[in-house]
């Protein structure tokens, strides 16, 4: 699974390592210790109306971490959808119309994860590419329209997103089961093409993909600190002796 975190890179950065055409408001600030259900930046790619298919939008929005499906009474449920096995979602009725039409890339600098060790204690490790690069992980995301609002509200229309998740392997199968989907850089126009209806073989290619991007993750031994969502540093990231 991915439930946490470290978007470290400001906008700037972002905005220029993807070329981001259009840069949303409001956008989420630098985290080290992001968590569900608050808002992060994602990249997507959209067709204004009026353009050519072939010349897709590059955006960088907030959405909210955890996916709400246009046929949710609320935003509750999203709280238990930050993220989505690569395996079902292509099936799954919350998230196989965002697999075909809606498919998101949420840049990150690494996450944590936690190894449960025979005493039943957990252990965290930081999980990125080890040279201050991007890691960008696989995401969907659904415009939800919220009932209760005025038309001209400003929470009418609530973006939310989930992070893809596989089975581990390599090195990163001894510290969980689960590790997110991680994307290539160059295959990003293939993934957010909103012109392509993606669906299972669509899915497994980059679960490929992801998993041998993964095998060379640097892995990292951190403090207890970062179990608690209200500490947000860079000290975070130091390592255990």
């Amino acid at each position: 699974m991915c439930g946490r975190y470290v978007a470290a890179k400001d906008v700037k950065s972002i905005v220029e390592f993807f070329d981001v055409d259009l840069v949303g408001e409001n956008l989420a600030p630098q985290s080290w210790n992001v968590a569900p259900t608050v808002p992060v930046n994602v990249l997507i790619d959209t067709v204004p109306k009026g353009a050519s298919a072939s010349e897709p939008t590059r955006r960088l929005e907030a959405a909210r971490w955890g996916l709400v499906p246009t046929w949710a009474k609320d935003v509750a449920v999203g709280s238990r959808m930050f993220n989505a096995r690569i395996e079902e979602a292509a099936d799954k009725p919350a998230f196989k119309k965002a697999v075909a039409k809606r498919r998101a890339a949420i840049p990150a600098s690494g996450y944590y994860e936690w190894r449960t060790l025979a005493d039943g204690s957990k252990t965290p490790f930081y999980i990125s590419p080890g040279d201050d690069g991007f890691l960008v992980f696989a995401g969907l995301y659904e415009w939800w329209r919220n009932p209760a609002a005025a038309d001209d509200a400003p929470d009418k229309w609530l973006l939310s997103t989930t992070i893809l998740t596989q089975d581990s392997s390599g090195p990163l199968s001894e510290i969980h089961d689960r590790m997110p989907v991680v994307l290539d850089v160059d295959a990003l126009d293939h993934w957010l093409d909103p012109a392509m209806e993606g669906d299972i073989d669509l899915l497994t290619d980059i679960a490929d993909e992801g998993a041998a991007i993964s095998s060379d993750l640097d892995l990292r031994q951190v403090g207890g600190a970062v179990g608690n969502v209200r500490n947000d540093s860079p000290a975070l990231l130091e390592p255990v002796a």
